[in-house]
């Protein structure tokens, strides 16, 4: 199960539990387990070597003491200290370099599964705890994992080693030496208790005002033109600082909280001093000990500040890695969907390479689409979607037309797969693509942009997708053809080529069905006509979907689906609607109308397109 922090809203992304995280880097250690075996007999050979040094500084004590020393005494204990050294930095090296492997290769397992389910995560899912959200876990909490690893690996691959091989030299050399350990564990316990008990918190506290910060920060800049169009521009600014401002009283609060861990750790190490002074003075005294004894032994507690240190400040980085780790695991959890409803895949296409939608697991063989009774709300309240019953065979083209937010977006993202239905059922093809109308160029040649689900496509199929969407001449116009850097630090494409582009990928997947949402809208009215005949050329020997804001798209489908507040109110071929005298044809009299003043234009369909005049 998982829990959610306190600081987080009902609706943000879910955090792992302590044992649900621990299942997970337990699985995540499988296939690296033997690695994690030889870093432990690494780690204690390596402390083992380290009690050389004191044990032998205690020894030359002592000869010295009796007046036994020689040169050749301090020659030898010379030798003896430098190759105690050279092996246990060694030992050292390759305990560290082995667990650093391990380490960095589940959390690149870790960030990739986390990458795969963000991508699959149900869209509303997403919307209603904010982008920000998953994008602190992809980036923030990614960050303070692998960053803190430097910090994390040598000390939990030899500190801990070092402090109970350290700890057993003590009580070798007399079991009251030994006790001092036992003298300072309270203190230390007590601390660590104190620590664990308001850290996480704080930590769980920092991250969350970190994902409302970067949620903040990303709104203002996708929204970039409507803050500037409506002047919210000092708005956004102070709600930015704000959220920043809450991150530093959070981060304040998480220093204090560390600077009073370390002051109780200073105690400790003064209180274990003192008492190994008295018990040193005790047992020299009554002859129990010797100088050189207690010297070794002195040395060895004061061996053991750096570690017991190291490893209790590595506690306070670790809770915050541990928050960032559940955060991210957190995810994980988020079922692909809980809907009754299926995509059924179909007989297999050659290499389409296609993406398939998170509505997918089942068995049967259908290349229809079905809808029956499908129901789908936002905010589990106001439906977006009532009681939609539609059947589109394979081959069929409809078109889904009606006023913003009559639900024809939200129509074609339950059928593409994006979000799952409430209620009803959905029966699908497997092989399904969407385009929509916000076209996006990822960084990379034209090529990586073509292949991005159907990598083996060679330059033929790519170029024949390019002439089918219009595109046949975007390659001579780019200077190194198909290897051109396009998108983000590369060639910036105009609108109506991000279309065709977007056309020409899906002409490469080759799905079964095809759902284009306003796919052209945003080319401007010169490039109308040509982006109609690419999207017409991609439905071609396809089933398709249109949602259409231009009823020259509309006209040509073989049956025109028209919506209201989120139902479906109209049906038929677009004769049998003209004929009906109903919505579809009022739109139809204002387009012809509309021809008859400027030749070739045509209304969009607005919110109030469907009212009589």
């Amino acid at each position: 199960m998982s829990e959610s922090s306190d600081s987080e809203t009902v609706t943000a992304l879910p955090v792992a539990g302590g044992r649900q995280t621990w299942q997970t880097v337990w699985a995540l250690s499988r296939g690296r387990r033997l690695v994690f075996l030889s870093v432990t007999v690494l780690g204690v050979a390596s402390a083992a070597v380290g009690l050389v040094t004191p044990a032998v500084i205690g020894g030359l004590v002592d000869r010295i003491h009796t007046g036994a020393a020689t040169s050749s005494t301090v020659g030898i204990a010379l030798v003896a200290l430098i190759l105690a050294a050279f092996l246990g930095a060694l030992g050292t090296a390759a305990t560290v370099v082995l667990a650093a492997r391990a380490y960095h290769a589940m959390l690149a397992d870790l960030r990739e599964s986390l990458v795969e389910q963000a991508m699959s995560v149900p869209q509303n899912v997403i919307e209603r705890a904010g982008t920000g959200d998953l994008i602190s876990r992809t980036s923030d909490d990614v960050s303070q994992i692998a960053d803190a690893a430097p910090q994390i690996i040598p000390t939990f691959t030899t500190v801990v080693f070092t402090i109970i091989v350290t700890f057993a030299g003590l009580t070798a050399l007399d079991p009251w030496y030994g006790l001092i350990v036992v003298a300072v564990l309270p203190v230390y316990v007590f601390t660590l208790r104190w620590y664990l008990a308001i850290g996480p918190r704080v930590y769980r506290s920092e991250r969350a005002a970190m994902s409302r910060r970067a949620q903040q920060i990303t709104e203002s800049q996708r929204g970039y033109d409507t803050v500037v169009g409506l002047g919210l521009t000092r708005q956004r600014h102070d709600t930015v600082v704000n959220t920043s401002w809450e991150v530093v009283e959070h981060s304040l609060r998480a220093r204090t909280v560390q600077n009073m861990f370390f002051g109780r750790l200073n105690l400790a190490e003064y209180l274990g001093l003192a008492v190994l002074l008295v018990i040193g003075f005790i047992l020299i005294g009554d002859g129990s000990s010797t100088i050189g004894a207690t010297t070794t032994a002195m040395l060895l507690f004061l061996r053991l500040f750096g570690p017991i240190n190291q490893l209790l400040i590595v506690v306070d980085t670790l809770q915050s890695v541990l928050a960032s780790l559940s955060r991210m695991i957190g995810v994980l959890t988020i079922p692909q969907s809980g809907s009754p409803h299926t995509c059924r895949p179909s007989e297999p296409r050659p290499a389409d390479g296609l993406a398939r939608p998170a509505h997918e697991d089942t068995a049967l063989c259908e290349r229809t689409v079905r809808l029956e009774g499908v129901m789908f709300s936002y905010d589990g309240r106001e439906p977006a979607l009532s009681d939609i019953d539609l059947d589109i065979e394979t081959g069929e083209h409809i078109a889904v037309i009606g006023a913003s937010g009559a639900g024809k977006s939200t129509l074609a993202a339950v059928i593409a797969g994006i979000h799952s239905p409430d209620s009803g059922r959905l029966v699908c093809p497997r092989g399904t693509a969407l385009v929509t109308q916000e076209m996006h160029v990822f960084a990379g040649t034209l090529r990586e942009n073509l292949t991005l689900a159907n990598p083996e496509a060679g330059d033929e199929k790519l170029r024949a997708a390019l002439v089918s969407a219009g595109a046949e001449g975007l390659v001579d116009l780019l200077p190194e053809g198909l290897d051109t850097e396009v998108g983000a630090g590369g060639r910036i494409l105009t609108p109506a080529q991000s279309q065709q582009l977007a056309l020409a990928r899906i002409m490469v997947l080759d799905p079964e069905l095809v759902i284009l949402d306003e796919a052209a809208a945003e080319a401007g009215s010169a490039q109308a006509g040509l982006l109609d005949q690419a999207a017409a050329e991609t439905l071609r020997g396809r089933t398709g979907m249109v949602i259409a804001h231009r009823l020259s798209q509309a006209s040509v489908c073989d049956r025109i689906i028209v919506m209201e507040g989120g139902r479906i109110v109209e049906t038929g071929t677009p004769d049998q609607l003209r004929e009906a005298g109903g919505v579809y044809a009022r739109l139809w009299s204002a387009w012809v109308e509309a021809q008859a003043f400027t030749p070739g234009a045509g209304p969009h369909i607005s919110r109030n397109s469907h009212r009589p005049r």
